[in-house]
């Protein structure tokens, strides 16, 4: 197993790689030449406005975060898509990687247009490669089937085929996947990653904290850093628990449990 340790409660440092867990499901990895961030920002986690739900959850603290040390920004759908967080994270000659259907969506709020942001934009689908900046990037399905348990009372599914997708970021040769908001899907049992970094929040949008741990269970990545929990009431998630169960498989877990 490469070496890993780990530094407080939101980083890790695994192999040469650097990760952050900034709150929601903004992610940080640098292997110390390139920056890049997942999903930055939302509900107020990165500019000082996020309050937790309740005492003593694992979460990220609220900060003014602004480092705009970002060469790559990748944003895996609309949900996730926040101007002011891509700004605080970016630096000016950043490459923007984001899901296809961003430019066209509705996101239910007054957001600058995607390609109004100062940045040069590369739009991916949901199979895709690309080289960016030091960074190769696989981008994955993410959807909610429509089978499944993850749909509205109508039967439809919050996150249908083609509303986002996940990301395998790949620095010197190590790996880190977001898999973004999405079910378990039968291509995610076939990759090899270093880090994992699931949603366990569920709240019938995303695989839930169980889901999640029979799916690192059977990868056996290095490492597991679940995010995307607690940020407010309808992600909560038993993390221990969830740590509990993966390690039941022999997969070290880091939990933000402060």
């Amino acid at each position: 197993m490469p070496p890993l340790s780990y530094c407080g409660t939101m980083t890790v440092r695994l192999a040469g790689l650097t990760v952050d867990w900034l709150g929601y499901a903004t992610l940080r990895m640098t292997d110390g030449e390139t920056v890049v961030y997942v999903d930055p920002g939302r509900h107020g986690v990165l500019s000082g406005q996020w309050e937790p739900h309740a005492d003593g959850i694992g979460h990220p603290p609220s900060q003014d975060y602004r480092k705009q040390d970002g060469d790559v920004v990748c944003v895996s759908h609309v949900h996730h898509y926040d101007p002011d967080g891509i700004e605080r994270v970016a630096t000016e000659d950043a490459t923007v990687v984001a899901f296809e259907s961003i430019a066209g969506l509705d996101v239910d709020h007054d957001l600058r247009a995607i390609h109004d942001l100062p940045y040069e934009i590369r739009e991916v689908g949901m199979k895709d490669t690309l080289s960016v900046t030091g960074a190769d990037i696989w981008t994955t399905p993410a959807y909610n089937r429509p089978e499944g348990p993850h749909i509205h009372p109508d039967g439809t599914p919050y996150h249908p085929e083609g509303f986002g997708c996940g990301f395998l970021v790949e620095l010197d040769g190590r790996s880190v996947f977001w898999p973004g908001d999405t079910d378990v899907l039968p291509g995610h049992r076939t990759l090899e990653v270093m880090l994992l970094c699931p949603p366990i929040g569920g709240s019938g949008r995303t695989m839930d904290q169980h889901e999640a741990a029979a799916l690192a269970a059977e990868i056996e990545p290095t490492l597991v850093l679940p995010i995307h929990y607690n940020t407010f009431s309808n992600l909560e998630a038993d993390a221990r628990t969830f740590a509990a169960d993966v390690a039941e498989a022999g997969v070290p877990v880091v939990l933000d449990e402060s």
